[in-house]
């Protein structure tokens, strides 16, 4: 499934009441490859949570028909368990578990699709280059293939949406670039709407469009060729 992003008077306030990021108008059109990028303390991270359900919101953020500022906490976190996968910038990884344990975590939570999401995670992390059989768990994992571990996971679900929060920061040239390669293949050649938060500059070059967000504002768009 593909899924239009439509955002508009969108507002994110910090736990002391200032608000802290402010959107009037943003949209992304499924197949999209979009890259956030801005200093940090910009509001970057903010705006993807914000995607995501992640975090309160005023304004309206439309997933296709599904308006997830609308929904209650339950009803967000089952909108992205089904459509959404989330590459954080902390892996967020269970240290006493293998890769295939922790890449097919969310099949614990979807009766319905634990096989195809324990296929699809073995499947992602050999496309990565990370054993699925290996009996190691990720506490003996280097960086890099920590962050794999938590590309696969992300993936798993052939998600409609993938957000991500500085996807290659934890890798080398080359396994960043195959990584971008991938995720910007996912959205073009299967309708996926990508959006990723990056400093990476390798990244932005390969992006249909780069926003920028400076001060908690969108302040303005490059499109790619």
């Amino acid at each position: 499934m593909s899924l239009a992003l439509s955002v508009s008077g969108l507002g994110v306030k910090g736990d002391d009441g200032r608000t802290i990021l402010t959107v009037d108008r943003f949209e992304a059109a499924p197949g999209t490859a979009v890259a956030i990028r801005g200093p940090s303390g910009a509001g970057k991270s903010t705006f993807l949570y914000a995607l995501a359900g992640l975090v309160p919101v005023s304004g309206v953020v439309r997933w296709g028909d599904v308006d997830i500022s609308a929904l209650g906490e339950d009803a967000r976190a089952a909108f992205r368990r089904e459509r959404v996968g989330m590459i954080f910038q902390d892996f967020l990884l269970f240290e006493e578990l293998g890769a295939l344990a922790n890449a097919s975590l969310s099949a614990a939570y979807s009766h319905g699709r634990r096989a195809s999401i324990v296929s699809g995670a073995g499947n992602m992390l050999d496309r990565l280059g990370v054993r699925p059989a290996s009996a190691r768990t990720v506490a003996t994992f280097s960086g890099g293939e920590r962050q794999r571990v938590a590309v696969a996971r992300a993936l798993a679900g052939d998600p409609a949406i993938i957000l991500a929060d500085e996807p290659t920061a934890s890798l080398d040239r080359a396994a960043a670039d195959a990584l971008i390669a991938d995720l910007i293949r996912l959205a073009r050649e299967n309708g996926k709407t990508l959006i990723a938060v990056s400093h990476d500059i390798a990244l932005h070059e390969e992006m249909d469009r780069v926003v920028d967000v400076i001060d908690g504002r969108l302040a303005g768009e490059t499109a790619r060729a």
